[in-house]
């Protein structure tokens, strides 16, 4: 091989190691730039990251509220449908006493004039039965007393009398006043006298 040959074999080796060096410099350089870049990448990150964050908080936030409101107004309308039922609950009972009243209105007129006893005395006897099945149809149940031991759970002891009888010792000789369940719930204790 000649001296020029050589000459330009170093040549063409020397611009190959100068490509390879600019090639090199190259991607450091790109290398660099990457990484300058992938912080500010992470940080046009972070803050929609963060919006995003502040966009489901306030959503819940919505929802919370809008639940909140539900309720209270839930609540509101219950309480006043339940004042309004409270209200008009009894009705329903007093209309079906008026047929009674009417009766016992009618009586009261004929009262004046009436000649014989016996029918007045048949005429109120029957309104007061009519009371009574009315009082059985709406759950209400006198409750028994005469000859019944005696219970605290339905019965209120007035007084306590020597009994007439041994047989007669903690049971009810005398029924003051009457006592009444509505529906096996006691509403009223009978008021009773107890023998000793």
């Amino acid at each position: 091989m000649s001296e020029q040959q050589q000459n330009e074999a170093e040549e063409q080796q020397k611009e190959q190691q100068t490509a390879e060096n600019a090639a090199a410099e190259e991607t450091a350089a790109n290398a660099s730039d990457n990484t300058e870049e992938a912080p500010a990448a992470e940080e046009t990150q972070q803050p929609s990251e963060l919006e995003l964050a502040q966009k489901k908080i306030d959503e819940l936030n919505d929802k919370y509220l809008r639940l909140s409101a539900e309720y209270d107004n839930y609540r509101k309308r219950t309480l006043k449908e339940k004042s309004d039922m409270l209200k008009s609950a009894g009705a329903d009972i007093l209309v079906g006493i008026l047929p009674v009243v009417d009766d016992f209105e009618r009586a009261l007129a004929h009262m004046t004039d009436a000649q014989n006893v016996d029918s007045l005395r048949e005429g109120v006897e029957l309104i007061y039965k009519k009371f009574n099945e009315y009082l059985g149809k709406r759950g209400m149940t006198v409750i028994e007393t005469e000859g019944k031991d005696f219970d605290t759970d339905i019965h209120e002891a007035i007084t306590k009398i020597p009994a007439p009888t041994p047989e007669m010792k903690g049971k009810v000789i005398d029924c003051v006043q009457k006592g009444y369940k509505l529906n096996d719930k006691v509403v009223r204790f009978a008021k009773v006298v107890v023998g000793e």
